[in-house]
């Protein structure tokens, strides 16, 4: 079994991760990134894996209250209480960005 990934592979992985790295690095990873890949292939080895997996360690039956509709609130209390709005709208920080 080879002790480390080819270049290739280890640049592959850093281009996933959108990470530059150094010629260095990349001897470097070749051997930790493999060590830790065959850390992770020893969980096919566990016997019984895959016969019953345990999601979760409490039973699934959740009991939910019934959705009721209640009153609509009054939209200029909603906006009174907003630290940026414009008009009926309630302004918030951009979360995703269209930049790479």
């Amino acid at each position: 079994m080879n002790s480390k990934l080819t270049k290739e592979e280890v640049l592959h992985v850093a281009e996933l991760a959108r990470i530059k790295i150094s010629d260095a690095e990349i001897a470097k990873y070749q051997v930790e990134l493999k060590k830790l890949l065959d850390e992770v292939e020893k969980i096919n080895d566990v016997k019984g894996y895959d016969d019953d997996i345990l999601i979760a360690p409490w039973d699934s039956k959740t009991h939910l209250r019934e959705d009721v509709p209640g009153d609509m609130l009054d939209p200029k209390q909603v906006i009174a209480n907003a630290p940026r709005h414009s008009g009926n709208f309630i302004e918030v920080p951009v979360v995703i960005s269209e930049e790479e």
